[in-house]
Parts: C-alpha cells; structure tokens; sequence
C-alpha cells in the first residue's frame, strides 16, 4: 500500500503525453533544446523567453517564471524546472525517444494538487504543444529538402 493512503497516491498520479515526430531523434533534440524557440510551439510561454545573466525568463499566465533546462546531453534528455513568480519550482520531465520512423517527444504530466479535470485540460494542452512541435521540426525539414 502507498504511504499515505489512495489520496496520496492520486496526488502523485502522472500522465504521460507523446506525440510521434516524423524526424530523427537528434534533430528534434536539437531544435526543442534551444530555449529561444519555446514560443514557437509551447503555447503557454508565447509571449516570449528571454536569456538574462546567463538565465532564461519567460512571460507565462502564471507571471514572469524562470526556466532552468537540464544540460546539453546526448540522451534527448530535456527536463526542464519553472521556478514561479512565488519561489516554488515545478520539474517537468520531458524525453525524446528514437521511435520507428523518426522519434516520439514525451512529457510528464504529473497532478499536482489538480481536479480531474484540470489534469485533463493540462495533459491536452501538452499534448497541443507536442504535436505543435512535431509540425514545426517535420515543416523544417521539408522546407530544407
């Protein structure tokens, strides 16, 4: 039995979002590693992600939130942690896996003190950035073939 009790364990629920994407691993990597691109395909930092100091800022509905990314590595490693407005910081796991055709992007989605439903409207959300994603790096590609 989970430490706890069920309410623990439900609090602790993860959701994982993938989206498939019609290109190398390395290349999706690649381009979703590069913070400057954030507001490209993560619809919730659309208004911009700026380098300061040697950090990263963006402006997202929940205020002015500082991105820290997980170092430069060969694993499509791209966990990320948003430090909010009020000092709490959230860590997202987020992969890019080799898959047949190309690779899949999968992100973590984890409860967090929400209702069903507002695990639902994240996990979709999510999804619609993964998928955003997918279409620019595949568009990217053709546009350079």
């Amino acid at each position: 039995m989970t430490a706890g009790g069920p309410a623990a364990a439900a609090e602790r629920e993860s959701r994982y979002v993938g989206a498939l994407v019609g290109r190398p691993a390395d290349e999706v990597y690649a381009y979703a590693s590069d913070p400057a691109h954030l507001p490209e395909w993560a619809a919730g930092l659309a208004a911009g992600v700026e380098h300061e100091d040697g950090r990263w800022f963006a402006d997202s509905p929940m205020g002015r939130v500082e991105l820290r990314f997980a170092p430069p590595n060969d694993l499509g490693v791209l966990d990320h942690d948003v430090v909010l407005p009020d000092g709490q910081v959230m860590s997202n796991p987020l992969r890019v896996v080799p898959a047949e055709g190309g690779s899949e992007v999968v992100f973590t989605v984890r409860r967090r003190g929400m209702s069903d439903a507002e695990l639902e409207r994240d996990a979709a959300a999510v999804r619609a950035d993964l998928e955003a994603l997918a279409r620019i790096v595949e568009q990217r590609a053709a546009a350079t073939a």
